[in-house]
């Protein structure tokens, strides 16, 4: 079976960095090179029951803290957590909305 594709039909907007289409699938790219550490995913699991604590996350996933700490502050950066502080805790919970932002701008790439 072959797949007959005629590239001069294609939008070329998907080729082309800098068109808005472009710099969806960069952003895209960029979430799923964020998930393709199994730490993170873990840590993302974690958080979908609720709120933690550094300590309670490291513990549960049993690494190291600066570790943990690391991942922490990737998924934050990039806007799928968010922490507050209270004391000497810093506790984290998922971003909702960049979640599902991001889960929308994959499936506009992935779905038929």
């Amino acid at each position: 079976m072959t797949i007959d594709i005629n590239f001069n039909s294609m939008q070329k907007s998907c080729c082309q960095a800098n068109s808005p289409q472009g710099r969806e699938i960069k952003q895209a790219s960029s979430f799923i090179k964020l998930l393709n550490e199994p730490n993170r995913l873990r840590i993302l699991c974690l958080l979908k029951q609720g709120e933690l604590c550094v300590c309670e996350i490291f513990q549960a996933l049993n690494l190291p803290q600066n570790l943990v700490s690391h991942h922490l502050k990737v998924l934050k950066d990039f806007g799928l957590i968010s922490s507050r502080k209270e004391g000497l805790k810093v506790f984290y919970r998922l971003n909702q909305k960049t979640l599902a932002s991001q889960t929308k701008l994959l499936t506009k790439f992935l779905k038929p």
